[in-house]
């Protein structure tokens, strides 16, 4: 065996998955805009039982060794909700992915994506979408724009050389994922105010925060709307009810009522919009690590969150009103009123907005509207197998 030889395996016990774990950590030091996650968070989303998204899904991990040193590592995996859901939805029949790729050069790189698209086959799958880490709702995407900006909470931040790496190989780009940043200290232009004043005159319109006193309902009632909203968009996979029920868990420390606005139109809730203050910003210092003081830090920053960025992961309009001038303005008024709140009690200058598909014309026109612009892109790629 030559000493430059690169050896992938499947990754198997405990010992592997540290490893797996530890690479990122290790190529992406000297990376100053990647954020390390906590260590505990790392673990759990390679760990079956511990992320519902192994629930319905096929995954396996490698590892790359060169001259028995750990050198690279990736995930292959199957989502079965992906997989039956219509072609035309960029997802259907025959679609595997891969993810979570880190390589220390392009002979890694190649030979990891290689292996995941050899385990793909063996699957039966026909065609890869890729890089996804794992589900499209956590980490989509490889950055092609943004590299000098440390990524908000839940988006990633890969190394520009992974996409010379991917595209080397043939893949060409599925879609294009935009994130838009925003000045939330500039008051919009006047146009979007009168529009903003229009809603607030019409008394079948009420926008109100979020009751965190019925959790679960609301979530239930976002979820809803966000299905019927989502559900004809490229890239959509309906969540499970395990997955649900996570992402309440997770995400309830973070969620502020004042943030996550829900419009009524005559009484029915017909949209809303998450906002999210940048975890991120805290944990980046930690290096991964809770242990043994930034338990603490973090437990006192959860009590009140003072932030510079606000992140816009979700929104959405149901299908019925989507084409109408109410979608628009319903989503000018909930962006105005978590800007006002953002400002006041977290004091926060700037948002970001996204993901976007670069061809949603409708979110990309309200972007543009109130002075966003783009400042980040994502690409996930397609390959036939």
């Amino acid at each position: 065996m030559a000493p430059s030889e690169v050896i992938i395996t499947p990754v198997s016990g405990k010992a592997d998955r540290k490893a797996f774990i530890d690479l990122a950590y290790r190529l992406n030091a000297s990376e100053p805009c990647w954020v390390p996650p906590l260590r505990m968070d790392a673990e759990e989303l390679i760990t079956p039982g511990k992320n519902p998204f192994f629930g319905h899904a096929d995954v396996q991990l490698f590892l790359a060794r060169r001259a028995g040193a750990v050198v690279g590592r990736i995930s292959a995996h199957i989502d079965h909700l992906a997989i039956a859901m219509d072609a035309s939805q960029g997802m259907g029949p025959g679609t595997g992915n891969w993810g979570m790729l880190e390589a220390e050069d392009e002979p890694v790189a190649q030979a990891l994506i290689g292996r995941a698209e050899d385990w793909l086959r063996t699957k039966g799958m026909t065609r890869v979408l890729a890089p996804l880490s794992m589900s499209i709702w956590e980490e989509p995407g490889q950055l092609i724009k943004g590299f000098d900006q440390a990524p908000t909470v839940m988006m990633g931040h890969q190394p520009e050389r992974y996409r010379h790496y991917i595209e080397a190989l043939g893949y060409q780009t599925a879609k294009t994922l935009n994130t838009y940043d925003l000045d939330i200290l500039n008051e919009f232009p006047p146009l979007i105010q009168r529009i903003i004043q229009s809603g607030e005159k019409n008394a079948k319109i009420r926008i109100r925060n979020v009751d965190k006193s019925k959790f679960d309902a609301e979530a239930a009632l976002i979820l809803d709307i966000l299905n019927d909203a989502w559900s004809d968009n490229w890239g959509f996979v309906p969540f499970s009810d395990a997955e649900i029920k996570y992402a309440g868990k997770k995400f309830k420390p973070i969620v502020r009522e004042d943030l996550i606005m829900i419009a009524e139109y005559e009484g029915e809730p017909v949209a809303f919009m998450m906002t999210l203050p940048d975890l991120n910003e805290v944990i980046k210092p930690m290096g991964g690590k809770l242990f043994p003081f930034n338990w603490a830090k973090l437990l006192l920053w959860l009590r009140k969150p003072k932030v510079h960025t606000m992140r816009v992961p979700l929104m959405g309009v149901r299908k019925r009103l989507q084409s109408s001038r109410m979608a628009s303005q319903l989503a000018f008024m909930m962006i105005e009123y978590i800007r006002r709140n953002a400002i006041r009690e977290y004091d926060a200058k700037r948002g970001e907005i996204g993901w976007i598909l670069e061809d949603n014309q409708g979110m990309n026109a309200i972007a543009e509207a109130i002075n966003s612009t783009v400042n980040k892109s994502y690409v996930i790629y397609d390959k036939p197998l």
